[in-house]
């Protein structure tokens, strides 16, 4: 005969091998550097400047 198994025990390490799955995932998703981060937002920043510097502006006053 095979031998019994635990069911809750079963659930909650197929739970954590998905888990672990996704956490995976995330980190290749998501992860970055601080540097990565730090270059990606000045780029952000420049690409506002330049889109703001070439708007062009109506004079409207009255």
């Amino acid at each position: 005969m095979t031998e019994p198994i635990n069911l809750n025990s079963f659930r909650k390490a197929k739970r954590r091998d998905v888990e672990k799955k996704q956490a995976a995932e995330n980190r290749v998703a998501f992860g970055r550097t601080k540097a990565e981060r730090e270059a990606e937002r000045l780029k952000a920043e420049k690409a506002a400047r330049d889109l703001a510097n070439k708007k062009l502006e109506r004079e409207d006053d009255d």
